[in-house]
């Protein structure tokens, strides 16, 4: 399945403007923004969106049989098998979504659904800490620039990442 492709400068919420454009009538893509003033997490919490790491949107259409518990394990493993090309140390899984090395937040995930025209979409939030690790009291974060001394260049990342979902989608969708 092939992902349009949205890219904005800023955003408020990349998943907040993948549900206006499911709304609006797209059946799948991928929203990217170099920043978000109100980017979300898990139970409602802030993502802290910092210039220079990466911030995605995924939507697509999913078979309303699909349970939640395939779905956060699908996101999670390709998620942690794409990331695991970048560095060398061990990527744990923090359910329900978080992805850490060293025991500190490198990758989050927000997974969303909706119905829209008697149709269920699921949309993916991802937020990966490039360059800049947040601040975030009792709870240690991390960067890849920090983890593996290269600069990781986020429009790489971002088409690997869309490509791996493409491939990768059939096994969620219709």
């Amino acid at each position: 399945m092939k992902l349009r492709t949205f890219n904005y400068k800023k955003t408020n919420s990349t998943n907040d403007t993948a549900i206006n454009k499911i709304k609006k009538g797209f059946v799948s893509g991928i929203v990217c923004s170099e920043t978000q003033k109100n980017g979300r997490g898990q139970y409602g919490k802030k993502w802290i969106s910092i210039k220079g790491n990466l911030f995605l949107s995924i939507f697509f259409e999913i078979n309303k049989k699909i349970t939640l518990k395939k779905i956060t394990k699908f996101n999670c493993l390709i998620l942690k098998k794409i990331l695991s090309k970048y560095v060398k140390q061990r990527i744990f899984v923090k359910l329900p979504n978080d992805l850490l090395i060293n025991n500190k937040k490198i990758c989050g995930i927000l997974q969303e659904s909706i119905i829209s025209n008697n149709k269920k979409y699921l949309i993916v939030g991802i937020g990966i800490n490039l360059t800049k690790s947040p601040i975030i009291k009792n709870y240690p974060t991390t960067n890849l620039l920090k983890i593996t001394g290269k600069k990781i260049d986020r429009y790489v990342l971002f088409n690997y990442i869309k490509k791996n979902y493409e491939k990768n989608l059939k096994y969620l969708c219709i």
